[in-house]
């Protein structure tokens, strides 16, 4: 196909940032990796914790410790690159880094939201069906519902990009600290229509149907809990408390980011809410569920005495 007039192919893309301003960028270099040092070491104790403490080898922290080594490697996928810009005024990515960046992130961002529904599904049998959790949730069927996340996660993000390859043009600046499929697709040679709808068909199918199925089981699991005695009401609260945490932070701002009006926000306001769901809550999972777990409090208050 031909390009449009007066555009040329680019072979790489310029990520614009936060500030040309040196003394700022050398102040956000110091705050995100700081961010991102807690992410890796939150991120890291929880997928440690639960592999050596024989007592956390149940399908809760199973699924827990699967959602952490998402996290881990979703902040990784973006942030050292990002911390590295923040030094350097000449942010250039190659095109071929751009892309693999662009699908590790959705693939890894859609792989924690189908694994929200799991450990959503997990509390609902819990405490809605306890007499039947050992065998709803035995061990093969928990290995298969993770299976299930990663191969459902690949055939919504990774297998499509391949099939809609984009051709990008110059101008090849984009106002964002990292490659992602909503600024990518902004430098299109050609129409980017049909990939809009591609895209907006796969995130209803990635984050509305699991929000809304979270929310269905969470109205049982409260149903529930209402019918049992107080005393065992703030244990049952307790282990429902960080998931729901965890998927208000995480839906709220990716199904604004995906799934709102693409006009409704300016492309800073796009850039920090990323920043966000991007950055930000893969160090908060962990911390949450530390705070609000006992039994991880009291392993990390042991391994620190």
């Amino acid at each position: 196909m031909d390009l449009p007039i007066n555009r040329t192919l680019a072979t790489e893309v310029i990520l614009l940032g936060f500030s040309q301003n040196y003394k700022i960028n050398l102040a956000l270099f110091f705050l995100f990796l700081a961010i991102y040092l807690v992410t890796i070491f939150g991120n890291g104790f929880m997928v440690c914790i639960v592999i050596v403490s024989s007592h956390l080898h149940t399908p809760m922290y199973f699924f827990l410790c699967n959602l952490a080594f998402i996290d881990f490697c979703y902040s990784s996928s973006a942030v050292p690159k990002f911390l590295v810009d923040l030094l350097i005024l000449n942010r250039r990515t190659s095109i071929p880094a751009c892309m693999i960046q662009v699908i590790t992130a959705t693939f890894l961002a859609s792989s924690e939201s189908f694994l929200l529904v799991v450990m959503a599904y997990d509390r609902y049998v819990a405490i809605c069906r306890p007499l039947n959790y050992p065998v709803d949730m035995r061990w093969s069927i928990c290995y298969r519902l993770v299976v299930f996340v990663w191969v459902l996660s690949f055939m919504t993000t990774v297998f499509p990009s391949l099939l809609m390859p984009v051709r990008l043009c110059n101008p090849n600046q984009i106002n964002h600290i990292a490659c992602e499929v909503l600024t990518i697709i902004k430098l299109s040679c050609d129409s980017t229509k049909q990939n809009e709808i591609v895209i907006r068909f796969f995130s209803f199918f990635s984050l509305s149907l699991p929000f809304v199925f979270i929310l269905i089981s969470y109205i049982f699991i409260i149903s529930s809990v209402l019918k049992i005695r107080s005393s065992g009401r703030s244990k049952a609260f307790s282990t429902c408390g960080s998931h729901l945490t965890v998927v208000v932070m995480f839906y709220g701002t990716a199904m604004i980011m995906f799934l709102g009006p693409s006009t409704g926000y300016t492309s800073n306001q796009g850039k920090y809410i990323s920043v966000f769901y991007g950055v930000i809550i893969p160090m908060l999972n962990p911390l949450i569920y530390s705070v609000k777990n006992k039994e991880v409090t009291k392993i990390f208050l042991v391994k620190n005495t």
